[in-house]
């Protein structure tokens, strides 16, 4: 395996020193699409928030921001992960208002019916089985509980799919895909915001009551 496929398959689970460097740049390089997928998050007073394959940590900061009187539990299942948002977040870990837990999505070791909010940014590629993960997120969610999926890649891209094809483990997902296995996992009310110009999507479901 060459250098740079090495490197951009750090994206499915960072390693080593290439997996450092990788999630050095996760931060950066994902915040206007984040920011973007916030905006259409509906009008929330979440008290719990769930940040599933929370990378570097910025995403879980923003929700802290957006939402100041909630609390935040990030999971990530690479240990590099976990630790560049333990150091990014330590204010916040260090006032109570968030925690940061290594974890696999596929089977949550989380309180259940706990939290009204779950996200996940730039990270259901490399999700095993979206059903079964939809399933384990709606397990940890309150009934009428939302959960907002933003992705770079709309399932149909080329640069996406390119990627698919040297990065083990990763499947870019349709919407189409997405919302049926939400609706499979017990979500309703299923919704997709579409970039005007980019490839971006932010889906957007609440766990049925």
């Amino acid at each position: 395996m060459g250098l740079y496929r090495k490197f951009v398959s750090q994206t499915r689970k960072p390693e080593g020193v290439l997996g450092k460097v990788m999630v050095n740049g996760m931060n950066g390089g994902h915040a206007k699409l984040a920011d973007w997928g916030m905006s259409y998050l509906p009008d929330l007073k979440p008290e719990k928030i769930a940040e599933l394959g929370c990378g570097g940590g910025r995403n879980a900061g923003e929700l802290l921001k957006k939402f100041p009187s909630a609390t935040v539990t990030a999971v990530d299942y690479s240990d590099v992960s976990v630790a560049k948002a333990t150091e990014y977040n330590k204010e916040f870990i260090d006032s109570g208002l968030m925690a940061v837990r290594q974890g696999d999505v596929s089977d949550l070791d989380l309180p259940e019916g706990t939290f009204d909010l779950a996200t996940a940014f730039e990270t259901i590629y490399f999700w095993p089985g979206l059903e079964k993960c939809f399933a384990e997120v709606a397990k940890i969610l309150k009934p009428d509980g939302t959960f907002m999926i933003v992705n770079e890649s709309d399932g149909e891209d080329e640069t996406s799919l390119k990627f698919e094809k040297i990065i083990d483990g990763m499947k870019c997902y349709t919407p189409e895909v997405i919302k049926d296995a939400l609706i499979s996992a017990g979500f309703t009310d299923v919704r997709t915001e579409h970039h005007e110009s980019k490839a971006w999507i932010t889906v957007i479901a609440r766990k049925a009551l």
